[in-house]
This record gives structure tokens, sequence and C-alpha cells, in this order.
């Protein structure tokens, strides 16, 4: 496996207490998946995480890596006015933070991030030896290194 997410029973647990907390007029900024849903996929020779953040600042943007774990953090601010008064707040605001737990055959020092249309894209390079290659196989005589 390339890359694994944080448990869901912690996601699930943060999204049910940030929806309480929204219901009750508060922001809670725990930054759980709901707040910043990511698809995943692998090509032949990178992996491409894409993260939801509409609305987003693209300064507030952070991505970060340290000991194999990717971190996204971001910052959604308040748009309301002093003359305007919220009658309904259903959009989460404050800071939001994403870990995903890379694989050792993931190249963390040659990592790009991008951000178009409130998506984040993150690319990460496969390294060299955890790429699919074909082995040569001999025919005719079985070779010294292979004999039992």
């Amino acid at each position: 496996m390339l890359l694994t997410s944080i448990d869901p029973f912690v996601q699930e647990f943060e999204r049910q207490f940030d929806r309480a907390i929204r219901q009750a007029g508060l922001t809670s900024g725990t930054g759980n998946g709901a707040a910043m849903p990511m698809d995943g996929v692998r090509r032949a020779d990178d992996v491409v995480l894409r993260f939801d953040l509409p609305g987003i600042d693209p300064g507030s943007i952070e991505v970060t890596v340290d000991r194999g774990v990717l971190t996204v953090s971001a910052r959604r601010e308040e748009e309301f006015g002093e003359d305007e008064r919220v009658f309904v707040r259903e959009r989460t605001m404050g800071a939001f933070t994403r870990r995903v737990y890379l694989s050792e055959h993931l190249d963390a020092d040659a990592i790009e991030a991008a951000y178009n249309n409130g998506v984040l894209a993150v690319r990460i390079p496969v390294l060299e030896k955890a790429k699919p290659r074909k082995v040569a196989v001999q025919a005719g005589e079985t070779h010294k290194a292979i004999r039992n």
C-alpha cells in the first residue's frame, strides 16, 4: 500500500463533533476529513491526491512532509460584515488539517502541489525501485545462480 489516511473511526468521531459544534453556532477547526475530502489515484509513475478546498485562500494552504507523513493545512475565514447578521451557518470555518501516511516507496523529496478551482492536487512520484519492471527469462540451461 502506498499511503494510508488516518483512522476512519477518528474521522467519524470528529465529523460528528464538528456537526454538533456547527449546530450550536460555533466553529471547531478540528480539521476532519469531511471538511477536506480527498481522492487518491495511482498512476504508473506517481500518486496524485486531490483535496476539495473550496473558498480557501491559496495563501493559507500549507503542504508539509515530516517523517513519512504528508500534512495539508488550510484556513477559511468568516466572510460576514459588521452590518450582517447570520441566521444560517452551515459552512465550516477555521483551520483544517488532513494527514496522510506515505509509504517508503514514494519519493517524499519530489512532491509537487498546485491549487486550482478549489482543488489542491498533490503529486508524489513513485520511487524507481517500487515501479513494476520486467524480469528477463533465460531459456535453455538453468543459470548458475538459480540451481538448487
